[in-house]
């Protein structure tokens, strides 16, 4: 392809450029490597695939970091050839979710906010190579980089060497979006004195000693689509569930109309939320997040966002091309930043951010498992949902109250895995309706679900299920022995459903 020398503004760099596989050579076996990419914006679109290919022929295995999930199906195929060996904080390629789930592939998944500092503090070791895309490089070595930021600021302070990637399929423009601000570590990490949404505190590029840089790898090729869904029923149902409540809070004075910050999780379910903020009297809207979605630009359009920040843009294909298209429109308007500044708890907690985030089931008591399909099965990963649960002014978490033509309720008696406790879950939303958990005791938190978010077919199995665990008595009552029988049923039966009393189904099915 095509060199644009004009992205190197650092002159004694050019001789470092090369083709994809020989920089992908350097990769040795047993190394740690980093790459840039959140949720398959900013990735590796060269380098990766490379040592792939390479990896199918040659036994060699890595530990592989990066912000969040990769494009290109990178992680699919450096998950077929046995290329790696621990795979963190985040990923959401089937193939590579499947390795996990038969323990070929060993994963971590954290929190997307505690990344940066566990690198800082050595807990996953030496970086030995960071690969980082960037859409050009200064005169000083430092790095502008494309559609995200993710964990790139601090991979390319702690990385031995890095391998650059300059995308020419980004527009060079680009350069500006970008804040870049280094906190340190403990116990002198610095304050991030952030205090609105569309404040800059850092540099527009990341620092890179260029004498770190072996190699420069041109590549033009566009970010992997979002998978985004048009809003349906179900997903309407629950915005404007949202919506009610949100002007409930401002008929209240507990909110203005310009809301706070908002916080949408990535997902059919949370974007069309967003998007139904298109729609209603709410205006001067801002965000803070980790990723820019569709609703994002909608909402840009409509006239009702004010300012958006984030760590990447993850849209679809028709989405990206008309923000580059109509780039003038929204750069004054944007910034992308260190995933460690996204979900800082301190900037959260100081701004008040609403966070709306995805369950995968809760149960009667507010608890969350975002990560898990029957306590066991990895499905992507906790994500950055926590870092805003834990920390934000409302924490707001939405499902669909079942799946699979109804055969699975995602509203249970105990949840099979558990990500946020019902102590960091202010308000449940299924297409059934709204459950504000705010100021409730247990009991009054599951009767309140069992009312509002629950589907009929499953109601009363969970009103019997709650009635009998009152009985036996607790702060929060449980029949343990009963807690899982619907992970049971639908082992045994392909349904959570079960068509007699519980006591009978423990005994039939023990």
């Amino acid at each position: 392809m095509k060199e644009d020398l004009s992205r190197i503004g650092n002159v004694s760099l050019i001789e470092k450029i090369m083709q994809a596989n020989r920089a992908a050579s350097f990769i040795e076996n047993g190394m740690v490597v980093a790459s840039s990419g959140f949720t398959k914006s900013g990735d590796s679109k060269a380098v990766l695939l490379a040592f792939a290919e390479r990896a199918e022929f040659d036994p060699i295995k890595i530990t592989l970091i990066t912000g969040a999930s990769l494009g290109q199906h990178t992680d699919a195929r450096l998950g077929t050839a046995g290329a790696v060996s621990l795979r963190l904080p985040f990923q959401a390629d089937p193939v590579m979710r499947t390795l996990i789930n038969e323990g070929q592939l060993m994963y971590i998944d954290e929190n997307l906010g505690e990344t940066a500092m566990h690198l800082k503090t050595g807990i996953f070791g030496e970086i030995d190579i960071a690969v980082l895309e960037a859409s050009s490089i200064k005169e000083d070595g430092s790095i502008i980089p494309t559609t995200s930021v993710g964990n790139s600021a601090v991979f390319a302070a702690l990385a031995k060497q890095i391998i650059v990637e300059i995308n020419v399929s980004v527009p060079a423009d680009i350069e500006g979006i970008h804040d870049i601000l280094l906190t340190g570590k403990y116990p002198d990490k610095a304050i991030i004195p952030i205090i609105s949404a569309g404040q800059r505190v850092g540099r527009d590029s990341i620092p890179c000693d260029p004498e770190k840089i072996i190699g420069i790898v041109f590549t033009d090729k566009k970010d992997s689509p979002a998978d985004i869904l048009a809003p349906d029923k179900t997903t309407q149902k629950i915005a404007s569930y949202i919506l009610d409540f949100l002007k409930n809070e401002v008929r209240a004075g507990r909110l203005t109309n310009a809301l706070l910050p908002l916080q949408a999780g990535i997902g059919k379910v949370a974007n069309a939320v967003l998007q139904g903020f298109a729609e209603s009297d709410f205006g001067h809207l801002t965000i803070y997040s980790e990723v820019l979605q569709d609703s994002t630009f909608d909402l840009f359009d409509a006239g009702k966002l004010d300012f958006a920040s984030g760590s990447s843009i993850t849209v679809s294909q028709s989405c990206y091309e008309r923000i580059f298209d109509n780039w003038g429109s929204y750069k004054d308007k944007i910034l992308l930043r260190p995933q460690d500044i996204t979900n800082s708890a301190e900037v959260i907690s100081r701004l008040g951010v609403i966070a709306i985030n995805t369950a995968l089931e809760c149960d009667i008591y507010g608890n969350v498992n975002s990560s898990h399909i029957s306590g066991t099965d990895i499905m992507n990963g906790i994500g950055g949902s926590a870092d805003f649960a834990q920390n934000s002014y409302l924490s707001i978490f939405v499902t669909e109250s079942t799946c699979k033509g109804n055969t699975i309720s995602r509203v249970v008696p105990m949840v099979s895995h558990v990500d946020h406790s019902e102590h960091d879950v202010d308000i449940l939303v299924t297409e059934q309706g709204l459950a504000d958990l705010r100021g409730l005791a247990p009991r009054q938190k599951a009767k309140t679900i069992l009312q509002n978010c629950v589907h009929p077919e499953y109601r009363g199995m969970l009103e019997e299920y709650f009635k009998e665990a009152c009985q036996r008595g607790g702060q929060t009552p449980h029949v343990i022995e009963k807690a899982f029988d619907c992970y049971k049923n639908l082992r045994l039966n392909g349904s959570m459903k079960r068509h007699h009393s519980l006591h009978e189904s423990s005994l039939d099915q023990s």
